[in-house]
């Protein structure tokens, strides 16, 4: 059965959900998920889990992310992005580079950030996009996120197509944590400037340890489907540990083993943040979390071979596809995850 993760070069246009079903359609198998949704405006790279591989997908989805992106000043739209309607305009006419840069350095590091009201955060059980689209005027809560970098490439001015405002498109790079909404960056640098911003571009360049250059669009795929092999992906991905034939043995029947050389520093394998550990022929056995002076698996890979054997998965492990939704709407497109992923 083929496992491992598929590196998308998403399309413009596209749901992250549109992309996973035509995996589903090229790989011949309905186990598949992603590891982060892009907003049908954004492209760049999604990953993508198949088979067993869908079980990594949740450790992915909360690495760092890279994005180039162009923010207009002297607009603001209904959804902080270019697919939605303009609902102010202010001319940036008088807003200096020193100010931008001000701005940009402002939301730099450890903030707070509000995420745009059109994404599928739950308010009362309820998708915020859902209750921004039926008029509702909804305020969602402040957040921590992690901006690590914040670069400007580019300031042009310009006028707006058919309006006589002067806008300022200011082409960026962004390395942020999960959960940041690039497109509420580009709302509060031109909130804080006093013209209003919203996000003109997006494209995704880096997920962890998975970037643009191995990424391959759909079509490629459909021609030739380049797949990351687990162990591959593994060992990219987090610490590694080699075992020994006999750890193997015992980790491959769900058993404990000792501890890994980092056991009791902050560098410790967790439930969270696992170690990939490798059978001696270099295949992906398992993930361990250490435990005192355990090792102890979070997920199995490889099978037992008698009693007590474990069929790719150890107590904790998940059986889901990892499939992330994509809420779509008329007029106010519906967003089911953070521009800067991990919500999805």
């Amino acid at each position: 059965m083929l496992s491992g993760l598929v590196i998308v070069d998403k399309p413009q246009g596209w749901t992250s959900h549109d992309v996973v079903g035509r995996m589903r359609r090229i790989a011949g198998t309905r186990k598949v998920g992603h590891a982060g949704t892009l907003d049908p405006m954004a492209t760049g790279v999604l990953v993508l889990g198949i088979n067993k591989a869908t079980r990594l997908l949740t450790y992915i989805v909360g690495t760092s992310k890279t994005y180039t992106a162009t923010i207009r000043l002297g607009e603001s739209t209904i959804t902080d992005d270019a697919e939605g309607e303009v609902v102010s305009r202010a001319s940036a006419a008088s807003v200096t580079e020193d100010a931008i840069r001000s701005g940009v350095e402002s939301l730099t590091g450890e903030i707070q950030q509000v995420p745009s009201s059109v994404s599928a955060i739950k308010v009362n059980g309820e998708r915020s996009y859902a209750r921004v689209r039926s008029g509702e005027d909804v305020q969602l809560a402040a957040r921590p996120v992690t901006i690590h970098r914040f670069d400007i490439h580019g300031i042009r001015r310009d006028q707006a197509a058919g309006h006589d405002t002067d806008v300022v498109d200011v082409d960026v790079t962004v390395e942020c944590s999960s959960g940041t909404y690039i497109r509420a960056l580009a709302r509060d640098l031109g909130n804080s400037l006093g013209v209003g911003g919203h996000l003109t571009a997006l494209r995704r360049t880096s997920v962890g340890p998975y970037s643009l250059d191995q990424a391959r669009t759909l079509e490629q795929l459909a021609e030739d489907l380049e797949v990351l092999e687990m162990s591959q992906a593994a060992r990219a991905l987090m610490p590694n540990r080699n075992l020994s034939a006999e750890e193997t043995t015992e980790i491959s029947f769900g058993r404990r083993i000792a501890a890994g050389a980092a056991a009791g520093t902050p560098a410790a394998a967790t439930a969270e943040k696992p170690a990939a550990a490798f059978a001696p022929d270099g295949s992906l056995v398992a993930l361990l979390a250490d435990s005192g002076s355990f090792a102890k698996p979070v997920l199995v890979f490889a099978p037992g071979t008698g009693p007590g054997g474990s069929n790719s998965s150890a107590p904790g492990g998940s059986n889901t596809s990892g499939t992330g939704g994509s809420g779509t709407g008329s007029g106010v497109p519906g967003r089911s995850g953070a521009d800067g992923g991990g919500q999805a």
